[in-house]
């Protein structure tokens, strides 16, 4: 959550630096660098808030027990999702590490440190899908979980 923070300074200090002094090399990259960072960790968060975002055009209008099922099923399809580009993150890490692998631009800084953090965020949106999936098998069974309101989960859904 203050990520956004570290991203307002770096970018307070690329228009400092370009209007008073030389332009910083590195704000421009280290920006990016920083937002890409806020939107992986910021993923996992928001689904553990239950914060993230659906398409109401149908889910609305369902009873409870269908979002549940719907939730299971497409959060496999997530989890599978997430596993490929999890695969696909750790083999261009790795190739980043053993080869040094650096940015095209003039500041030229190691890329392995974005790829790391991607995969550690990729891991931790597997891990709070798959603690959804599990919650959404235990209310499918009729159990409540132990932190819920009885008359409200933790997706925000009022049960009928």
């Amino acid at each position: 959550m203050y990520g956004v923070f570290v991203l307002v300074g770096i970018l307070l200090w690329s228009s400092i630096s370009k209007t008073f002094f030389l332009p910083s090399l590195w704000t421009l990259e280290m920006a990016q660098f920083s937002m890409v960072a806020y939107y992986i960790l910021g993923g996992p968060y928001s689904i553990q808030l239950g914060s993230n975002v659906r398409m109401d055009l149908l889910y609305a209008s369902w009873n409870h027990r269908t979002k549940m099922w719907v939730d299971s099923i497409t959060i496999l399809f997530l989890i599978f999702y997430l596993g490929v580009l999890l695969y696909g993150g750790i083999d261009s890490t790795t190739y980043s590490l053993m080869y040094g692998e650096r940015s095209p631009t003039a500041w030229r800084p190691y890329i392995w440190p974005i790829k790391v953090i991607m995969c550690f965020g990729l891991v931790l949106m597997i891990m709070q899908c798959i603690s959804e999936l599990f919650k959404d098998i235990i209310r499918l069974r009729g159990d409540k979980l132990d932190h819920e309101d009885p008359h409200e989960s933790s997706l925000g859904w009022e049960e009928a």
